[in-house]
C-alpha cells in the first residue's frame, strides 16, 4: 500500500459509531488488515481499542480461543458437554453438602431451644399463630 491510500484521521474515544466499528472488526476477521493496521488506517488511538470490539463484537470465541464460525467436530463437542457435567455435578454435590449443614444447624438450634426451654422455665417459641394487627381490622370495617 502507499503512503498517499492512507488516511490518517484521529478520532476521540466517543467518536466512533457502531458501523465504524462493525467494519473495522469485520476487517480484522476476514484478514483483510491486521489490528495494528486497522488502527493506522483509520485513525484509532490504540490497539486496544480494536482487541475490545474483536472481543464484544466479533465471532471469535475468546474463552475457548478458538474461532466460533469453525463447527466442532462431534468428539469436541462431546467432550465439552463431559466437563459440563462434571462441573455441575460437582457443584451439585457442593449444594447438597450445604443443605445438609443447614439442617444439623437447624437441629443443634432446635435441641438448644429446648435446654434452654426446660432449664430456665420460659417459653421461648411461640405456640400459636400471631393475631393480625388491629390496623387492618381498622381498614376493613371503614371501607
Amino acid at each position: 500500500m502507499e503512503e498517499s491510500e492512507i488516511n490518517y484521521v484521529k478520532h476521540t474515544q466517543k467518536a466512533y459509531i457502531m458501523s465504524f466499528k462493525l467494519s473495522v472488526v469485520q476487517e480484522v476477521e476476514r484478514g483483510e488488515i491486521s489490528v495494528t493496521g486497522a488502527t493506522r488506517k483509520c485513525g484509532i488511538q490504540g490497539n486496544g481499542t480494536v482487541i475490545h470490539w474483536l472481543r464484544k463484537y466479533g465471532t471469535f470465541d475468546w474463552e475457548n480461543q478458538t474461532p466460533s464460525n469453525i463447527p466442532k467436530i462431534p468428539e469436541q463437542k462431546i467432550m465439552e458437554l463431559e466437563q459440563k457435567v462434571k462441573l455441575l455435578e460437582k457443584q451439585k454435590s457442593f449444594l447438597e453438602q450445604q443443605v445438609k449443614n443447614a439442617d444439623k444447624k437447624a437441629l443443634i438450634f432446635d435441641m438448644i431451644i429446648e435446654m434452654a426451654e426446660k432449664e430456665y422455665r420460659i417459653p421461648i417459641r411461640k405456640k400459636c399463630i400471631p393475631e393480625q394487627s388491629t390496623n387492618s381490622n381498622l381498614k376493613k370495617t371503614k371501607r
